[in-house]
């Protein structure tokens, strides 16, 4: 299944974030939850679409620093989840923090997995996403792409 769209929920105050209707199926073995690093954000797999995310950090032997660094920051932060009976995922609190999670969050579809993020930081993040998609194409902010 592909995760698509992004969706706008309000996180309640035992820090349970609903799904959205079409994802919950995908999600119903589990749902693994990680920081989304560098971003602050978190990043959700269903328990095999974390199992391949997984694949490409053990790729990397653990005898070597990099392996070492890359396993540490990619499994330490995770941590496995369930759905509730109306869809909700419970998000530990150290991810709540990491991502400042309160209130209003957005949970966008990334093809392959989810991004949980503040509803602010969202915005704040796709502004400067376009600001360098400009840039790099060469374009001025009130220029549109050439003819």
């Amino acid at each position: 299944m592909l995760f698509l769209g992004k969706h706008d929920y309000s996180m309640d105050e035992r820090g349970r974030v609903p799904m959205p209707p079409r994802f919950r199926e995908a999600l119903m073995q589990g749902i693994i939850l990680t920081q989304g690093a560098p971003d602050r954000c978190i990043r959700a797999y269903p328990a095999d679409g974390f199992e391949q995310q997984a694949a490409h950090y053990l790729k990397e032997p653990i005898t070597s620093p990099t392996g070492r660094v890359m396993r540490r920051a990619f499994f330490s932060g995770a941590y496995q989840s369930e759905l509730d009976r109306q869809g909700r995922v419970l998000v530990p609190p150290v991810l709540r923090q990491w991502a400042n999670l309160e209130g209003q969050v957005v949970v966008v579809g990334t093809g392959e997995g989810i991004e949980i993020w503040d509803a602010a930081g969202f915005e704040a993040a796709l502004t400067t996403e376009e600001d360098d998609f400009r840039q790099t194409l060469g374009l001025s902010a009130g220029q549109a792409g050439s003819e």
